[in-house]
């Protein structure tokens, strides 16, 4: 059958120039980025995918949010795009959420961590350690540990694993029958990973940071706006990783026979596209049978 998912934006993103940002609009328009998360109703409870920015992120507590990001990414910082909050709408509760299965371990995919305490947090032991440990000064600055100081429930994930769709060292996540799985992705982060998911529609992997922008992967001659293909490359632990893993995207976005819907982070055309799928889906299936 595959698991239920929902689409939710925790976090919108500002900067400015939505030209540069988004491709289109003007120089000092402001533009628009989300932060992609995903709901899994799996067999062991909830799963969520990534946290974007959490309750005490919005609610400005000390240490989580430093000024730069403030300032570049311009976030709107609303309690209702919280997953927490987000939950409670779609009729769960906090509770619910037995695993949090993140990307990587940046401020806009943690944040939210410490708003569920109880759940178990899956993801590579390459991330766990490059966040834990902050061995390098390009990881001291990108990570804060304030959003974790509650001492989640780690899982990191070991090296190792199967192949799937061309990538290697690939983990199931416990307690999913195979289902979601763990897609080391690494070059943006030194630990970055993609998540995967089997839907009654095939296979979805969301593939976090790996790129920023819809067109890097599914057009034949890729494009991204200026400031996000800057961005990448500044921020990129290891970029030609991260740029032979974009390749290997392409490769298997290109594929017809696949089964796999790609979908990264913070591009708001695709998750405007894929939410509002899934709305729909949801509408016809709640719809009474026509009366006999």
């Amino acid at each position: 059958m595959g698991f239920r998912v929902h689409h939710l934006n925790c976090g919108t993103l500002c900067p400015r120039s939505s030209r540069w940002v988004n491709g289109t609009g003007g120089l000092l328009e402001a533009g628009r980025l989300v932060c992609h998360c995903l709901i899994v109703e799996t067999n062991d409870g909830l799963a969520l995918v990534d946290t974007g920015l959490g309750t005490a992120d919005v609610e400005g507590e000390r240490g989580r949010l430093p000024p730069p990001f403030r300032f570049i990414a311009n976030p709107v910082l609303k309690l209702g795009e919280t997953a927490s909050s987000q939950l409670r709408r779609l009729g769960f509760r906090k509770e619910d959420v037995r695993h949090v299965v993140i990307t990587h371990l940046d401020l806009d995919h943690a944040g939210g961590l410490s708003d569920f305490p109880a759940a178990a947090v899956h993801l590579h032991e390459v991330e766990y350690i490059a966040a834990t440990q902050l061995a390098t000064r390009h990881e001291k600055a990108r990570y804060r540990p304030a959003q974790w100081a509650h001492g989640p429930k780690w899982k990191p994930h070991a090296r190792g694993g199967d192949r799937w769709m061309g990538f290697d060292s690939v983990r199931p996540l416990a307690g999913t029958t195979d289902d979601v799985l763990l897609v080391p992705l690494f070059g943006h982060s030194r630990g970055h990973s993609g998540v995967a998911v089997k839907t009654a529609g095939g296979w979805l992997l969301h593939a976090g940071d790996a790129y920023f922008a819809h067109d890097e992967i599914h057009r034949a001659r890729p494009s991204c706006p200026p400031a996000l293909a800057r961005f990448q490359s500044l921020v990129a632990f290891d970029d030609t990783a991260r740029r032979n893993n974009q390749e290997r995207l392409r490769e298997l976005a290109a594929r017809s026979d696949s089964g796999v819907t790609i979908l990264c982070s913070h591009d708001p055309s695709e998750f405007d596209e894929v939410a509002t799928s899934s709305r729909e889906r949801e509408r016809r299936a709640s719809r009474p049978p026509p009366a006999l």
